[in-house]
């Protein structure tokens, strides 16, 4: 085999190869021969088809496997030969391919592109000074967290008294809604239960609500907000006839022994105990997302180096789609409404350009120092992602084992973590604890 380089540019990389015709016309033969001698054909015994009919028949398939195969065992050995580690996957181009010809006339020449990945120098992980934020748990917290249980455990019961609806209760009610006199789709409902005072209808219309009585009918004015999901309906005035039929009254249980039973425990101190440490859990973890985004932050700081324009483009690329997407239904930053287009994608690659320069940095971090992630852990995080599916689990799992793809997406932010645990363990990292509120503020108490 015949390898000339014909592009050293940073991290580009181009060599022409030429597999000489006599190799590939061996790999030809030995692939016929081969199915020759397990064929099966009408008239012939097994293993005695004539090689000639096995050209005949099956000539073009075997050359067309020969030359892929040729290719890139001519293109593994280039690249492990001068011991590169390629970004992406390589780009072949056959030169001077002719159909018409036998490939014991003609060498196998081929151009084959592609970019390395830049050589980090790794940096002094024991200068890196972070401050890791901790909050415990208050028993106010586990007051407040009781609460809002006990609120969803609420019962709804029927109003006896003559009186009107309050704030928080529910009534039972059919309304008919018209625009200009004229009803609309949409626009009328029978024993509807809404919440008086709520949220999840147009602004004014539960609260207008209040004081009615079952069987009271009630004419209200409401307009539709200009970003309504209707835009037939967006920004326009309407009325809505109201009569309520029913009122009920939300009783919230008691904060005891009894509902903590209700809800599966022994008592209200397992269940307290229980409650505290899933909070203490949420506070750890927005902790440590804290501490590692400071740490990520002075990692790209510390380092400089090229980066394979592939890389980038492939970020940014998936980036700018989920700007544009974002764009067209309405989400769009604020911030990004004032920049223009050249500004916004000179913006966002930059963030690509960090991403791909951390994702690297973290890979050789990892490959450097023998870190990588255990059957056992993908095997933990398949069962994980499972249980976000009751009922689903089984086809979860079955997925992930028959979707490669799936199973690294749980693979790379494994591996991230890791790889931030052993920098954290070299970093000077020092621990505060602060108030709850602290920890959530951004960028730090």
């Amino acid at each position: 085999m015949q390898v000339t380089e014909t592009l050293s540019d940073g991290l580009k990389r181009a060599y022409t190869v030429v597999v000489p015709a006599a190799d590939i016309e061996g790999k030809r033969m030995a692939r016929l021969n081969s199915l020759g001698k397990s064929l099966r054909l009408p008239g012939f015994r097994p293993g005695k088809v004539p090689l000639a009919l096995v050209k005949q028949r099956y000539g073009t398939a075997v050359i067309a496997e020969v030359l892929e195969e040729s290719v890139n065992e001519a293109t593994q050995k280039v690249i492990s030969e001068r011991g590169l580690r390629p970004a992406g996957q390589p780009k072949v181009d056959l030169l001077g391919i002719d159909p018409a010809a036998s490939p014991a006339e003609k060498d196998l020449e081929f151009k084959v592109e592609f970019e390395i990945l830049p050589e980090i120098q790794m940096p002094d992980f024991g200068t890196i000074s972070l401050t890791r934020y901790r909050a415990d748990v208050a028993p106010e917290a586990v007051d407040k967290a009781l609460e809002q249980i006990a609120t969803r455990q609420r019962e709804m019961v029927e109003v006896t008294e003559d009186r009107g609806a309050r704030t928080g209760e529910s009534l039972t009610v059919d309304f008919l809604g018209k625009i200009d006199g004229t009803e609309f789709p949409g626009g009328a409902a029978t024993d509807a239960n809404v919440d008086v005072g709520g949220a999840g209808f147009i602004p004014g219309f539960t609260e207008q609500l209040e004081g009615m009585k079952p069987g009271e009918t009630r004419t209200i004015d409401v307009t539709f907000p200009e970003e309504y999901g209707a835009k037939e309906l967006a920004g326009k005035a309407a009325t809505f006839e109201i009569t309520a039929k029913a009122l009920r009254h939300p009783v919230v249980p008691a904060i005891d022994d009894e509902l903590a039973k209700k809800l599966g425990f022994e008592g209200l101190e397992p269940a307290r105990e229980m409650i505290a440490q899933q909070i203490q859990r949420e506070y750890d973890q927005l902790g440590r997302q804290r501490v590692k985004r400071a740490l990520l932050d002075a990692l790209a700081d510390q380092v400089s180096f090229g980066l394979p324009d592939g890389l980038v483009d492939n970020e940014f690329d998936q980036i700018w789609r989920r700007i544009e997407a974002d764009i067209q239904a309405g989400r769009q930053d604020e911030e990004d409404k004032a920049k223009d287009e050249a500004a916004l994608k000179a913006e966002y690659r930059a963030i690509a350009e960090r991403r791909v320069r951390l994702g690297l940095l973290l890979n050789d971090i990892g490959r450097v120092n023998g870190l990588t992630v255990s059957p056992e852990e993908l095997t933990r995080a398949m069962r994980m992602e499972a249980m976000r599916y009751p009922g689903q689990e089984t086809q979860v799992m079955e997925f992930f084992r028959q979707n490669q793809q799936a199973i690294e997406s749980l693979r790379g932010p494994i591996f991230e973590d890791k790889v931030v645990d052993y920098v954290l363990e070299l970093a000077q990292v020092a621990d505060q604890t602060v108030t709850p509120e602290e920890l959530a503020s951004a960028p730090g108490p």
